[in-house]
């Protein structure tokens, strides 16, 4: 009896098993930003979940910016990226803009 078919087999098995839970091990990425509306002029903290793909500082303002100007807020900066671990910090002081986007 040749390993190769059961070799092959348990390769195909592992990689589609490392396929179908691949988005499971990935981490959780937010952002926190500044933003504002003008007249009359408003200023928000707040905190922001993003996909796998804007898990930087670029990449996440590509994202919140579009979602912010939805609601008439203009995009000031983004402070940092987190990982689910800075949200319990944040909650307060984002306020009503946490998660909010």
């Amino acid at each position: 009896m040749s390993l190769k078919p059961v070799l092959l087999k348990a390769s195909v098995a592992a990689l589609a098993f490392a396929l179908i839970f691949a988005g499971a091990a990935q981490a959780e990425c937010y952002a926190d930003y500044k933003a504002k509306q003008d007249a009359p002029l408003r200023l928000h903290y707040g905190v922001i979940a993003l996909p796998d793909n804007a898990c930087s500082a670029g990449a996440a303002a590509g994202v919140i910016a579009p979602r912010l100007a939805q609601q008439g807020w203009t995009l000031l900066n983004v402070l940092s990226i987190f990982g689910p671990e800075g949200l319990a910090e944040r909650k307060a002081s984002a306020g009503a803009y946490f998660l909010s986007f």
